[in-house]
């Protein structure tokens, strides 16, 4: 009997071959799998001035110091007060600021050089403070798209002139309320921070800055009371006494205010 050879083995169907555009898609995909391997298993404060490794606290602390030894800051954003929610888009020195504020009736300018407050509004605004007589809109005819220098005295001083103080407006913003956590690693505008955490989120988040100084660079306020941001720290704020010609200076408590 004829022997019958072993039956062959069956060979597995080739691969398709790669084009070479799946070659490199493929070699693409193997490097960012890599590379995020890589940041995944890393150190996320590498490379940074090393606060996010420190206590809740501690990085508050440095925060609030970082904050209140800069010369300068921008502050921007919302804030809900007493009620009333103010737009503020402010350059804040140690010796004076200047900027925007804004509310869902007014917007005007404010402008401080050391004691002297100066405040810029339409002449609408003037007439609400002076509540719309006939005289008070005469009155605010006069001192609508002018710098008025407000008497330290009046009332419009005392309450705008907190606007305008660094410090003061500083530590009305940043406190957190509640039991403090560090939070997650991200950036605010490209700057990699680290976030604290008060109150399990209700009383309030700071994003902090890993680079360089520890500065608050962005606040979300306890409460849904507002989301402000803080950059340019120590940047030069230009403040620069308005031409005469464009100032009203009562010098006295301004007519009808309050």
């Amino acid at each position: 009997m004829t022997a019958f050879p072993p039956a062959a083995t069956p060979r597995p169907p080739a691969a398709p071959r790669r084009t070479g555009r799946a070659a490199r898609v493929a070699a693409v995909c193997a490097a960012l799998t890599g590379v995020l391997a890589g940041c995944g298993a890393g150190d996320p404060d590498a490379g940074t001035n090393g606060v996010g490794k420190l206590p809740a606290a501690t990085i508050e602390s440095k925060a609030q110091a970082a904050a209140k030894g800069a010369d300068s800051v921008h502050l921007s954003g919302n804030v809900v007060s007493q009620g009333g929610t103010y737009k503020l888009d402010m350059r804040l020195a140690k010796n004076g600021a200047r900027g925007e504020l804004s509310t869902k009736a007014a917007g005007f300018q404010l402008l401080r050089i050391g004691d002297a407050l100066y405040l810029k509004a339409d002449a609408a605004f003037w007439a609400g403070e002076k509540g719309g007589s006939g005289s008070a809109s005469a009155t605010a005819a006069k001192l609508g798209g002018k710098y008025v220098k407000v008497p330290a005295a009046d009332p419009v001083y005392q309450r705008f002139s907190g606007f305008t103080d660094k410090d003061t407006l500083l530590a009305g913003l940043l406190g957190l309320h509640g039991a403090l956590t560090v939070g997650e690693h991200g950036s605010v505008s490209g700057v990699r921070t680290v976030r604290l955490t008060a109150g399990a989120g209700s009383g309030g988040n700071l994003d902090v800055s890993l680079e360089g100084a520890p500065y608050p660079l962005r606040l979300q306020r306890a409460g849904g009371a507002g989301e402000v941001r803080l950059d340019d720290w120590g940047k030069s704020v230009d403040l620069k006494t308005p031409d005469d010609s464009q100032v009203v200076d009562y010098g006295k408590q301004i007519p009808g205010a309050g």
